[in-house]
Formats: structure tokens, C-alpha cells, sequence
């Protein structure tokens, strides 16, 4: 309770400068709805750069258990180099997914009390129709986000795992025993990869939606 009680005041602080930054926004022609479109193809943006650096680490852990003499130092920091870039592209795609729950829940709030604004009954039923179904398509590419950037933490665990017991044996029967894991890592990240294709493809289509 006491942590509860610290932390609120700082919630409270984090909410105002996030409602003072979309006022900022609107005065500039700038409203919340261009600030999630914004967002979610920032989300697109860092879930394929996620992709091409899955896709660079596994390469480099292929390269790994096929060494064949050589520098087993400069192959293991090379090796945690791709698990340390990995870590970090997915605290993007967190980051960005977050800035985008931020923004939809400002906007729909905001949709939601305005309706009350509305003299026009028939306006009124129609924006209420489209703020139900924006929400609904919203609900769902969040969703999908959220599976797609679960979907990274089994193969970062995984990179993790492998760099710390090359780190601590540095000799090719270390490099031997490693390469019952490469299945295991490449399955994990194609279907990383499909999770973030389908959470791409659905952001396409609410930005479209968003749009209109």
C-alpha cells in the first residue's frame, strides 16, 4: 500500500504531461486521432526492425555452431552483440506499443464524452456506431500486438541462455552442446516473424480505417 501511495502522485504527474501534450497538439491542428495513426505505423516501423534483427541473430547463432577454428572470444561478442541489439528491439516494440494504448484511451474518452454534445440524434447514433466499431478493431490489433511482442520473449531467453554459457566456456565442445538449440531458436523466431506480420497487417488496415 505504501509503494501504491508513492506511485500516484507520479501517475497523476505522467497523465497531466501526457493531456498537456495532446492540448499542446490540438492548438497546432495536430488532434489525437493523427497522433495514433502516428504511433501505430511508428509500431510497424519498430516491429519490422524487430524482425531483420531476429533474423541477423539467427544467423549469427548458425554461424556459431557451424565454427570451424578461429577466434572463440571475437565469435562469442559477436554473439552477445545480436542478443543485446535483440533486447533492445524489443524494448522499442514495447515502448511503441504503449504509447499507442495511451493515445486510444485519450481519444476514445474524449469521442465518448463528446457524443454528449450532440444535438443531431441521428449524428449522435452514427459517430457512437463508428466509435464502437473503431474500438472493436482497436481491441483486436492491440491484441495481436501483444501476442507478437510475447512472441519475442521465449527467443530472447533463449539468446540470453546461449551467450552466458559461451561466455563461461569458451571451447568448441561449449560450441557442440549449443547446437541442439538451433531448431529450437529458429522455430521460435519464425513464428515470431509470423506474429509480427499478422500485427502489421492489422495495423495497416486501422490505419485505413482511422483514415476515412
Amino acid at each position: 500500500m505504501r509503494y501504491l501511495t508513492l506511485l500516484f502522485p507520479l501517475f497523476l504527474s505522467l497523465t497531466a504531461c501526457q493531456s498537456a501534450y495532446y492540448s499542446a497538439m490540438e492548438k497546432v491542428g495536430v488532434h489525437k486521432r493523427d497522433i495514433l495513426v502516428d504511433r501505430v505505423e511508428e509500431a510497424q516501423q519498430s516491429q519490422q526492425e524487430a524482425q531483420q534483427q531476429f533474423k541477423s541473430a539467427l544467423e549469427q547463432f548458425s554461424s556459431l555452431i557451424n565454427f570451424d577454428g578461429g577466434d572463440l572470444q571475437r565469435i562469442y561478442e559477436a554473439t552477445d552483440s545480436e542478443y543485446q541489439a535483440c533486447s533492445k528491439a524489443a524494448e522499442d516494440v514495447s515502448a511503441r506499443i504503449n504509447s499507442i494504448e495511451n493515445v486510444a484511451e485519450a481519444l476514445f474518452d474524449e469521442w465518448q464524452d463528446e457524443l454528449e454534445q450532440y444535438s443531431n440524434a441521428k449524428l449522435k447514433q452514427d459517430s457512437a456506431r463508428k466509435l464502437a466499431n473503431t474500438r472493436k478493431q482497436y481491441a483486436s490489433l492491440l491484441k495481436t500486438m501483444r501476442r507478437a511482442e510475447q512472441s519475442m520473449q521465449p527467443v530472447l531467453a533463449s539468446l540470453k541462455d546461449n551467450s552466458l554459457y559461451l561466455k563461461h566456456n569458451l571451447n568448441a565442445k561449449a560450441i557442440g552442446a549449443l547446437q541442439g538449440e538451433f531448431g529450437s531458436i529458429q522455430r521460435d523466431i519464425n513464428r515470431l516473424i509470423k506474429e509480427m506480420n499478422q500485427a502489421i497487417a492489422q495495423s495497416e488496415q486501422f490505419v485505413a480505417t482511422l483514415k476515412q
